[in-house]
């Protein structure tokens, strides 16, 4: 076929070009213009727009330059399509290929496998792959890498394998990807072999594979690893640093987040964005909100604090280490991109900050503007439903989660069993979690908090048994949950069974919390001085919960003693706390010390501390 008739063979014209294509095109002809300055694929002024033909162009510019030029051009038209992820161009430049003659040119057929690789089409990859005469490692490192985008690891690291046992050329990206294959298995074992063969093929000091082996030893809870890597590296870029900053984060360890960061601005390494996010990441917790007002400082300073991934990741930190509503809404505000992760950042704030009324109200927007809902939202939306108490919008949701497919996601079914749960309706919990096909954990622990937070103890006990024996290792909730049931129906011993258990069988020790509950049950028995030798004997200080666990204890069974003992140690732990005054003033009036009872709420009121209003709402 002549390039004429080709021209106007339906198959091959691109009557509107997508914007894609305008990408496409203009990322070519910047490429090849060098080579072409005289007559381009453009004349002077000209301008590509949508309406132009992309492969007219193409067979425009072939037909009046070098026929030796010719792969050149395909390869880096492919390479476009790659780059933009242009499926519908690349397919019928491929047709252009094969009827050009240019099907078995290793160069062009192996930029096709990356194409294909690049735009999820990891089946034509393949086939394209098998119908190449000849490959070299450029080809196979392609496939790899399609394997690899597809999330197929484990395809990709066999390819690796075959490659070999073939004795095919291995460069720094075969290992680089080898390694990607490695971390998305978290597989510690195969990429400490992987990093062993790096060495004997003398790629060990090549900064591809040094930072592909600090983030895969850092998926695999590696961060000592993935530290000696990086202190062996000669030369480490923004990437590299970046990568050791993201293990830090992954792994929980803050502080070494924050002095790598330090290390690397005293070194002249300037922050990106990605660095400034990873960092971000790495603080979870109330304990580090002044870190995070000081990395937001330096994000504006830095004018990064418009940049999409940087204002979601910021909406989930404050979400997570700050309570005060108004600086996440202030947060809010900065969103300029309001898509499915913008809107899933928002409302799942909204729901860990327990005002499920904005939670819903963004949830509402949401849907209003056709943002695609995936499981992810439900999950929050659910939990919001559960902190407002709201059983009708609970079962409106449900049904919307039937109705949108979501109904056999398990993280959808938790949600569900808990949501249920916080609403009062404890026998649908039930019924959602007996029509689960699949329990993981926190399966388990919503519907044993359901029965505690109902006051069933028995139930919840019968369930963490049948837990146990399914060969589910319970957890740090679990165990609260469990022990809370044994305080509500006043099983010590039980109670004291299963904290040895958790001390035991837990890798992390016992909190704060559960040492509340052993000592409110000691309270309860009306063992008082057993409560007060077992808070001496705690290896960690007791917190607050623990303190009023004791003085409840006092209090009903109107021990003035314990409780004086204790009441400096308390009001020197949360001095503005007014349920901490209240608690000892009632437990002094209990036991006739009316004048110490109000030299306390004299105190109290001397220091202008006032109790919180209780409230209560309606649905209307």
């Amino acid at each position: 076929m002549s390039f004429l008739s080709l021209i106007h063979h339906p198959q091959c014209i691109l009557e509107q070009a997508s914007k894609t294509a305008y990408q496409v095109f203009s990322r070519t002809v910047t490429t090849l213009q060098p080579f072409y300055p005289q007559n381009g694929f453009l004349s002077d002024g000209q301008s590509f727009s949508p309406d132009n033909n992309f492969i007219r162009k193409l067979i425009s510019l072939l037909q009046h330059h070098d026929p030796i030029d010719t792969p050149y051009i395909l390869n880096s038209t492919i390479s476009s399509c790659a780059r933009f992820a242009s499926l519908s161009l690349g397919e019928q430049v491929h047709t252009f290929i094969v009827k050009l003659g240019f099907a078995s040119n290793i160069y062009v057929c192996s930029s096709l496998v990356y194409m294909y690789g690049k735009c999820g089409r990891i089946s034509n990859a393949q086939r394209a792959f098998d119908e190449m005469p000849y490959r070299n490692e450029v080809t196979w490192n392609s496939l790899i890498s399609g394997y690899l985008h597809s999330l197929l690891p484990q395809i990709a690291v066999n390819l690796f394998m075959e490659m070999l046992e073939l004795g095919i050329k291995l460069t720094a990206f075969s290992f680089s990807s080898a390694i990607v294959g490695c971390s998305q298995l978290q597989a510690s074992e195969l990429g400490i072999q992987v990093h062993a063969l790096s060495f004997k093929y003398g790629f060990c000091s090549s900064i591809v594979v040094e930072t592909a082996l600090i983030d895969m030893y850092s998926k695999c809870f590696k961060s000592d690893d993935s530290r000696w890597v990086f202190d062996q590296m000669i030369d480490r870029n923004v990437i590299t640093w970046t990568s050791m900053v993201c293990s830090y984060a992954q792994n929980h360890q803050p502080e070494d987040a924050m002095n790598l960061v330090k290390e690397m601005l005293h070194v002249g390494i300037r922050l990106n964005y990605v660095t400034y996010n990873s960092l971000l990441s790495s603080f979870s917790s109330p304990d580090y909100l002044e870190n995070v007002k000081q990395v937001h400082c330096r994000i504006i300073r830095e004018g990064f604090e418009s940049n999409p991934y940087i204002v979601v990741t910021l909406l989930t930190v404050y979400s997570e280490c700050n309570d005060n509503l108004d600086d996440f809404r202030t947060i809010c505000f900065s969103v300029t991109i309001w898509d499915q992760i913008s809107f899933n950042a928002i409302i799942s704030g909204f729901s860990d900050l327990e005002s499920g009324e904005e939670a819903l109200k963004f949830f509402s927007k949401m849907r209003q503007e056709g943002v695609t809902i995936d499981f992810f939202t439900f999950t929050s939306v659910l939990k919001a439903i559960g902190t407002i108490s709201s059983l009708n919008e609970g079962k409106k949701t449900h049904g919307l989660v039937v109705k949108t497919g979501y109904i056999s996601n398990v993280y959808v079914q938790n949600g569900l069993v808990s949501m249920y749960a916080k609403c009062g309706a404890i026998n649908q919990s039930e019924r959602v979690f007996a029509s689960m096909s699949k329990h993981d954990l926190i399966s388990w622990n919503s519907l044993i908090s359901g029965y505690t937070h109902h006051g069933h103890g028995v139930e919840a006990i019968e369930l963490f048994g049948k837990m146990r024996k399914n060969g589910v290792r319970p957890n740090k909730t679990t165990f609260l949950s469990v022990l809370s049931a044994c305080s509500h129906v006043g099983l010590l011993q039980k109670a004291l069974e299963y904290f040895d258990m958790m001390k035991n069988d837990l890798i992390e020790p016992p909190t704060s919390e559960h040492y509340a509950i052993i000592v409110d049950l000691f309270g309860r028995a009306g063992l008082l001085h057993e409560a007060e030798e077992f808070i001496n004997s705690m290896p960690i200080e007791p917190g607050l919960s623990v303190f009023k666990a004791l003085f409840s204890g006092c209090k009903i069974h109107s021990n003035t003693e314990i409780a004086l003992r204790y009441a400096k140690r308390l009001m020197e732990l949360c001095p503005s706390d007014p349920a901490v005054y209240i608690l000892l003033a009632n437990v002094l009036a209990d036991g006739g010390n009316w004048n110490e009872a109000a030299g306390v709420r004299k105190l109290m009121s001397d220091r202008k501390i006032k109790k919180k209003a209780g409230y209560s709402w309606k649905t209307l």
